[in-house]
């Protein structure tokens, strides 16, 4: 039995939260990725998992040392790392002469590999070659992506789904203005992909909405795709799958129209209007001799009924 399969009974308070965070959740933690260097891995590859370790933070690993391994060969190394740090997301990067400069971006489900996409570094400019001023560290990005690529072919549509995954960042319920500091653009052209890094920059504008500019800050890479390890229609919506408790529940009685509008439905018993009571006025109020006119009516009426 592997060392990380057996089950550990906590020694320590300390011990004991750290499982804790583990275990499964109706809202699961925000998903941590890794970044591993292969045992050739190049300068230019090395590199390119600093500045996306910079984009990442603080929701990323960084491992130093070389791992020689495959993952499309052998992925157990991964699923080891997978444990040992909680990531569910990984970049892989190695070098050799069959595929130079070589990413392999990709996510895990149950410390498993659910699918990985193997990409090719054709160009790049790093963090520290655009000289200008960067985002704080932790800043959730603006993702953009432009390309009919995207919605048509399924290995585009897998790789947008695992760059949203990747780089979406904590999930916040509101949002600030000046809280938009940063965009990630994909451009899917020609059998490429095109991603660039862009500082936003609000200026004054004469009114209350400020004028945008885009500013570059990399870094910048231009990536051409090479294998793909997708996983089965079955797996993928197993991993997809919503807790029922998370499902928003039906309301009955509701209906929307074109516009938007909401309309509701109330149903109700037959009422009575004979017996709705009124406002009370003195110029309201009945004589006496319309209400002896009224008694004798209904003296008239029940006598006809017997």
């Amino acid at each position: 039995m592997d060392a990380l399969d057996r089950v550990v009974k906590p020694k320590t308070k300390r011990a004991k939260r750290f499982l804790e965070k583990r275990e499964p959740k109706l809202s699961e933690n925000i998903k941590n990725a890794m970044l591993i260097k292969g045992g050739n891995a190049n300068a230019t590859v090395t590199q390119v998992l600093r500045d996306v370790y910079a984009l990442k933070k603080p929701y990323g690993v960084l491992y130093k040392k070389k791992n020689i391994t495959r993952p499309f060969e052998d992925q157990t190394s991964l699923e080891f790392f997978s444990k040992k740090s909680d990531c569910s997301l990984f970049l892989f990067g190695s070098h050799n002469k069959k595929r130079p400069n070589n990413l392999v971006i990709g996510r895990m489900y149950d410390y498993q590999v659910l699918d990985m996409i193997e990409l090719g570094i054709e160009n790049f400019v790093s963090l520290k070659d655009i000289k200008n001023s960067k985002c704080p560290e932790g800043t959730k990005p603006m993702l953009i992506f432009a390309g009919d690529d995207f919605d048509v072919t399924e290995d585009y549509r897998r790789l947008k789904s695992l760059l949203i995954d990747f780089f979406r960042g904590p999930t916040v319920p509101n949002i600030r203005l000046a809280g938009l500091e940063y965009v990630l653009h994909f451009t899917a052209l020609s059998g490429k992909i095109y991603f660039r890094s862009y500082k936003l920059l609000l200026k004054k504008s004469g009114c209350r909405t400020p004028r945008i500019e885009l500013e570059e800050m990399g870094p910048s890479l231009d990536l051409v795709m090479r294998r793909t390890h997708l996983a089965s229609d079955d797996l993928y919506k197993l991993a997809m799958k919503m807790p029922k408790a998370l499902k928003p529940k039906k309301k009955k009685n509701i209906s929307h129209d074109t516009f938007g509008t909401t309309y509701g439905r109330i149903h109700m018993q037959k009422q009575d209007l004979s017996k709705l009571q009124t406002r009370k006025m003195k110029g309201l109020k009945k004589r006496p001799a319309e209400r002896i006119t009224e008694n004798q009516e209904k003296k008239a009426k029940r006598i006809k009924k017997n």
